[in-house]
């Protein structure tokens, strides 16, 4: 990222190349979970109105999901169209909602944008995160999913992207008491590839596992590094989402994001999804 910097302060590329340098500095500093330079290097690039506005846009709504402020996420999804991703911003909004459902099916039409527009890798993203967002409340369908997604990144160097696939069969088999070493293990490649930003999701899924086993001892540990992963204010809204999975109150100095439609119902979906699988579980 220095490098990248010092080239960037120089002035001397030309206007294409300084818009595509400032995009993907960007997406590099939201991958290192430096997320004010981040939405500074967005902005300016959305302001350029250049080729690469709509992705920048498309960056600037999921700074606002990582902020907690799901609003004004929700409305600059509704922008954004096919070429900002608008399927794929929405979908990663509503499964944080505790309504993995409608997630999946935005990101099965977002999938659908994709392969119309013979872009392999928007398609493979998509499906990624549909088979994340089935395992939540569907363990048997997401077997399919994940094969699916695995086929789509066969012949793609998409490493975020496959790590969702791994995260979505981790959510699939919560309450299985072997997934605790996958979970390490998982955790442990992200650290050696600097995929910082990922093992907050990571830990989310470890909270899911560890409210359907009704584990509260592992799940305050959980909390503990959420915190301590989300003091730069992204994902601070994990917090919550694994709060309200087990049942357990809010701290009481924590800020709460906005919500889309408040926080009881959101608690209650997503803490209706535990008992869900508990009940999947105990009669498999």
């Amino acid at each position: 990222m220095d490098r990248l910097t010092a080239v960037l302060d120089t002035r001397l590329l030309p206007a294409e190349l300084d818009e595509m340098a400032l995009y993907y500095g960007a997406k590099a500093y939201r991958d290192i979970g430096h997320s004010q330079e981040s939405r500074r290097g967005y902005q300016q690039v959305a302001d350029g109105n250049g080729r690469l506005a709509p992705a920048a846009r498309r960056g600037l709504a999921q700074a606002a999901r990582l902020a907690g402020d799901f609003p004004t996420a929700h409305a600059a999804a509704q922008t954004l169209g096919w070429e900002g991703r608008h399927q794929r911003v929405l979908g990663d909004l509503w499964w944080l909602q505790g309504e993995p459902d409608r997630a999946a099916a935005v990101y099965l039409a977002g999938r659908t944008e994709a392969e119309q527009h013979a872009k392999s890798g928007e398609a493979a993203h998509n499906q990624a995160l549909r088979a994340l967002a089935v395992a939540f409340y569907d363990p048997r369908q997401a077997d399919d999913e994940i094969v699916l997604a695995h086929q789509l990144l066969a012949t793609l160097d998409l490493r975020a992207t496959t790590i969702n696939a791994a995260i979505a069969a981790l959510i699939r088999d919560a309450g299985d008491p072997a997934l605790d070493d996958r979970i390490h293990t998982l955790r442990t490649e992200l650290d050696i590839a600097g995929l910082t930003s990922m093992t907050p999701t990571l830990e989310l899924v470890a909270a899911f596992h560890q409210a359907v086993l009704d584990d509260h001892d592992a799940l305050a540990d959980t909390l503990s590094r959420l915190r301590e992963q989300t003091q730069n204010g992204d994902y601070t809204y994990y917090i919550d989402i694994a709060s309200f999975m087990a049942g357990l109150p809010l701290p009481a100095d924590h800020t709460a994001p906005q919500w889309l439609d408040g926080e009881q119902a959101t608690r209650t979906r997503w803490r209706t999804l535990v008992t869900t699988r508990q009940h999947h579980l105990h009669n498999h």
